[in-house]
């Protein structure tokens, strides 16, 4: 038996909404999102997949900040998925751009975090093929 953190599920439920387009919720929230693959009325599947991937690692580079007493003020995370020319079109590499803004904040200390949440506590990149490219830049503002 091992101990550590216990296991945590996650459950949704996602609603055909015609054509295609889908809202998606965490299973008895009124809260949604909506998913359109024809990118019309929401992003698509795979926009938001990068979208999730994007908000999972800027959640973790927010709170590494913060216990470093340097807060973040601003932050925009401009991401690239490269996609395979076949079918399926999977992604084959992500490119996040990380415009970072706030008081006192180095550099150092921001790449040491986008570095941690990327490679350490990002549960959305570690669910991902661990062979993908994942890479970054950052503009300190």
């Amino acid at each position: 038996m091992s101990v550590g953190v216990p296991k945590r599920v996650n459950n949704v439920v996602v609603r055909w909404d015609g054509e295609h387009r889908f809202d998606g919720s965490r299973l008895g929230s009124q809260q949604s999102i909506r998913i359109d693959a024809d990118a019309a009325t929401g992003p698509g599947p795979v926009d938001a997949l990068l979208c999730a991937l994007a908000a999972c690692i800027g959640t973790d580079v927010v709170d590494i900040l913060e216990k470093r007493r340097t807060p973040v003020q601003g932050l925009t995370i401009e991401v690239r998925g490269d996609r395979a020319g076949a079918v399926p079109a999977r992604l084959e590499r992500i490119h996040l751009t990380y415009k970072v803004r706030g008081l006192g904040i180095e550099r150092v200390h921001a790449e040491r975090a986008i570095e941690l949440a990327v490679t350490k506590y990002c549960s959305v990149r570690d669910s991902l093929d661990a062979q993908m490219p994942v890479e970054w830049t950052l503009e300190l503002e």
